[in-house]
């Protein structure tokens, strides 16, 4: 019987989605014989802004052998317990989406139903206030949580803010040890076998040739491998995502960073705010047909407060997904498989999960076209998931100042995106998928948020006594509002375990 097992991988650029693959499929196939291989260049540079997390950043390099203080302190990183959404509805207005529950869910039913009897009645706080994670964020306060939870109350998550490019390079440094062989070079030609089109090598600029099985395209946006070679084609969503363009800038870090990631809404997107130990991401994602670039740099930086560490940097993008995530035998990973912006951390949460569909589907020398679509399946329906969730920010926000979020309070929606917001708005019930990567309750905040209700409630809460159920929800507010209190401050707790603030760091990094 013939063997067909797959026995080398080539990954073919570098950054946070190569290594990151490199480490982790080493790892997961540590006792196989198989030869993984990643060539990358330095003359090609990475993009390297997204360095806002959601919390499966945790448990993936958890799997790895690393801590999070291991990795707060390699990347300079700091806690990150949400996102702040600032001036989305009107100047002044804010919000925080974060990693955890609203609430106690009672007899079966959601806490929200019980919540907005009681917010109908003038006898509820703001949602936020029945959240530990939404309530830490806001007051810049930082803890881990509890490992045995007394309630729900105490139950939250939390992410990592980090400069990528150095969790790239901690990535490198797990995968090498872990025997994962690197290789510096260009490539200038790629070979396919003439009967089937499938990839059997890349050749080196210098004329070395690195021969593979299975190929993993990390190239970015230019797809080498899925696109330049493959074309395999790219599904363009800019008739639903209006942001086709982004500014990047570095500025001088602080003491006291926030707890959270901050997202401003500008005349024609958004910037963000990223705090690190040594300085802060920040940047602009806005819509080049309705405002210039020049124009939309002056509006970057008059919100930056710190000291610039260099000129905005311009990223031009379309956003959508890769026709096939999965072509004959190459996979993509990161921006090669597409681009969705960053307003909720995803990028580096889809190469995550495309990782682990590479595991789960792992084929044989046959590639059998069955584990192929199926994982070209998940993928899509991944990307569309993240795609809507990532629409109902700009169609509910209330803005309504400039022309561009007129257009986006005006523009069609996916039909996928129109039925779940119809059923919550009907009965605040939340349509759940396999692959989804945001929760009901992530779902509840940006409604919340943004003022989207439902018409009722569940009627069982009826059963309950008002006077009851309004004691009980005080209560619960209370109750985080004393755990708050008591938690450090985020500078406090990085202090603690991570060392002082060095402002050095920031002259360093410039």
């Amino acid at each position: 019987m013939a063997d067909n097992r797959i026995q080398s991988i080539v990954i073919v650029g570098g950054g946070t989605a190569g290594w990151m693959a490199a480490a982790n499929l080493r790892r997961h196939f540590h006792k196989l014989p198989i030869d993984i291989t990643l060539i990358e260049s330095a003359e090609i540079g990475t993009i390297g802004v997204g360095e806002a997390t959601i919390p499966t950043i945790r448990r993936f390099y958890q799997a790895l052998g690393l801590t999070d203080l291991d990795v707060l302190k390699a990347t300079q990183g700091t806690c990150k317990l949400g996102i702040r959404f600032r001036d989305w509805n009107a100047p002044g207005s804010s919000f925080v989406h974060p990693f955890g529950l609203y609430g106690q869910d009672v007899r079966g039913v959601g806490f929200h139903h019980y919540w907005l009897k009681m917010r109908l009645a003038k006898k509820a706080g703001p949602l936020g206030e029945y959240s530990l994670g939404a309530s830490l964020a806001a007051a810049g306060k930082f803890t881990t949580p509890s490992p045995n939870p007394p309630s729900s109350l105490s139950i939250f998550d939390w992410a990592l803010h980090f400069d990528a490019g150095l969790f790239a390079q901690l990535m490198r440094k797990t995968a090498e040890a872990d025997g994962v062989r690197r290789i510096e070079g260009t490539i200038g030609k790629v070979n396919q076998r003439p009967e089937d089109g499938f990839i059997t090598s890349v050749e080196l600029n210098d004329g070395r040739l690195v021969e593979g099985e299975l190929f993993i395209d990390c190239s970015g946006f230019r797809g080498l491998l899925i696109e330049q070679t493959l074309k395999t084609g790219y599904e363009d969503w800019s008739h639903w995502l209006f942001c086709d363009r982004a500014l990047a800038v570095q500025s001088v870090g602080t003491p006291n960073p926030p707890s959270c990631t901050d997202v401003l809404a500008l005349s024609s997107g958004w910037r963000w705010r990223i705090p690190l130990r040594h300085r802060f991401g920040n940047g602009y994602v806005y819509s080049s047909r309705f405002i210039e670039d020049d124009a939309a740099k002056v509006e970057l930086v008059s919100t930056i407060p710190d000291k610039l560490l260099f000129e905005p940097r311009p990223i031009r993008f379309m956003p959508g997904r890769r026709i096939k995530a999965w072509n004959k035998n190459c996979v993509t990973l990161g921006l090669a498989s597409g681009f969705l912006e960053p307003l909720e951390s995803t990028s580096i949460a889809l190469i995550e999960t495309g990782i682990e569909k590479i595991k789960q589907l792992f084929p044989d020398r046959r590639f059998d076209p069955r584990l192929i679509d199926e994982f070209n399946d998940w993928s899509k329906r991944e990307f569309e998931r993240v795609r809507d969730f990532i629409i109902l920010h700009y169609k509910a926000a209330q803005r309504a100042d400039t022309p561009f979020w007129r257009h986006c309070r005006d523009a069609e929606i996916p039909d996928t995106l129109a039925h779940k917001i119809e059923m919550f708005k009907s009965r605040g019930h939340f349509i759940r998928y396999r692959w989804e990567m945001f929760s009901p309750p992530s779902w509840l905040a940006i409604y919340d948020g943004f003022g989207i209700m439902p018409d009722d409630y569940d009627p069982a809460v009826d059963a309950l006594d008002a006077e009851g159920l309004a004691r009980s929800l005080e209560e619960m507010r209370r109750s985080v509002a004393r755990t708050v209190d008591d938690a450090p401050t985020h500078q406090d707790f990085l202090e603690r375990h991570c060392g002082p603030y060095l402002p050095e760091l920031a002259d360093a990094t410039a």
